[in-house]
């Protein structure tokens, strides 16, 4: 048996999971066959004999290519999925197979498929992985750009839309960029005990691989080690100012005018729990960012 053929059996042997996490994420059985055969496409480009967990890496290769497709479903700014009836399994214009099809209605009725409509595609990657295939967050943290906390943080929110719970409200706006602020301003002034204060114990930074020439991402955390790092970027924090990134207030680090990288926070109870640090162009380009200072 050749190599090709070895793969080929493989991915079959993770097809019928494939297409019901892609379905469950996409409302749509065309759309899932599609994602899923982008999956194969992408395997058949890569040396699957240097990959040692094929069923993790279909998934997260499967789980970006769904991704990408909700981002184009929004940019279309297309008629949301429930404003029609999700497509129904049955009748599936390619005849899955019957043990297929079980898997994908197992669970997943149309009710479910419109409120998950109703969800950004980072949620509703994070929740489908999670609360459905128990993929965890350390593992979908990657996939959205996003930390595990934050990743958590829209589990949960879209836990609750999903229960019929309206999500809890917006932090407020004024004490986050009050706490932002403050972060800024003790880093500038080389106030460890400052920062450490505005920290939570397990809070957690993630910085991307343009921050610090690493192969893979950077994770710190500890309030007393993430102030560190602050610490030793006391010059940076002197070319920083705060400004909105993705609408929640953050800082933005932009010399002669040419954007160099965004910290992101998440702030939970007046306490910062998660810091992402980006800097990868492509990244970059994806984030609304406005300077609130001058």
């Amino acid at each position: 048996m050749d190599e090709r053929t070895r793969q080929a059996e493989r991915f079959e042997g993770e097809r019928a999971r494939l297409r019901a996490m892609a379905y469950r994420m996409l409302g749509s059985v065309s759309e899932a066959d599609d994602a899923v055969q982008e999956t194969w496409l992408r395997l058949g480009r890569t040396d699957a004999a240097g990959i040692e967990n094929l069923g993790g890496w279909l998934t997260t290769v499967a789980a970006r290519v769904c991704l990408n497709m909700l981002r184009a479903r929004e940019s279309r700014r297309e008629e949301p999925l429930g404003a029609s009836a999700p497509e129904p399994v049955a009748g599936h214009r390619d005849g899955g197979a019957p043990e297929e099809e079980a898997i994908l209605a197992d669970s997943v009725g149309l009710a479910l498929l419109v409120v998950l409509d109703t969800l950004s595609p980072a949620e509703r990657i994070a929740f489908v992985l999670h609360d459905l295939f128990a993929v965890p967050f350390d593992e979908i943290a990657p996939m959205i750009e996003r930390s595990p906390t934050a990743t958590r943080q829209l589990a949960s929110r879209a836990r609750r839309r999903v229960k019929g719970v309206s999500p809890a409200p917006a932090a407020d706006p004024a004490l986050q960029r009050r706490v932002v602020e403050a972060f800024l301003t003790a880093t500038r002034g080389g106030d460890f005990d400052a920062l450490v204060r505005l920290l939570h114990p397990d809070v957690v930074l993630r910085a991307d691989p343009a921050v610090i020439p690493t192969p893979t991402p950077v994770v710190v955390r500890g309030a007393r080690t993430v102030a560190e790092g602050a610490m030793a970027a006391m010059g940076r924090a002197r070319s920083t100012r705060t400004g909105l990134v993705d609408g929640t207030a953050g800082l933005v680090m932009a010399p002669g005018g040419r954007l160099f990288l965004v910290l992101a926070f998440t702030i939970t109870d007046g306490v910062i729990t998660g810091i992402d640090v980006i800097a990868d162009p492509e990244r970059l380009r994806r984030i609304d960012i406005a300077v609130l200072d001058a």
